[in-house]
């Protein structure tokens, strides 16, 4: 599992925006996506809707380390 940056494209609220993430944090989120009935966009808009003042990919890294916490 390599651990490069990727960076996507997602529309979140109707906006395009890119999002850069270590390979193995696309890989947990689509995971937690999977599990969830969400696709990945839906699952990184809650991601967005609950993240406050936090950059979304530091959001998204907290979020797929507390689920893996939750375990």
């Amino acid at each position: 599992m390599g651990a490069g940056i990727l960076k996507r494209s997602v529309s979140i609220a109707g906006h395009r925006t890119s999002i850069s993430l270590e390979e193995p944090f696309w890989q947990i989120l689509r995971e937690i996506a999977e599990r969830e009935n969400l696709s990945i966009q839906a699952l990184i808009g809650r991601i967005d809707a609950d993240r406050g003042e936090q950059n979304l990919s530091s959001a998204i890294r907290v979020f797929v380390l507390m689920d893996l916490r939750s375990r």
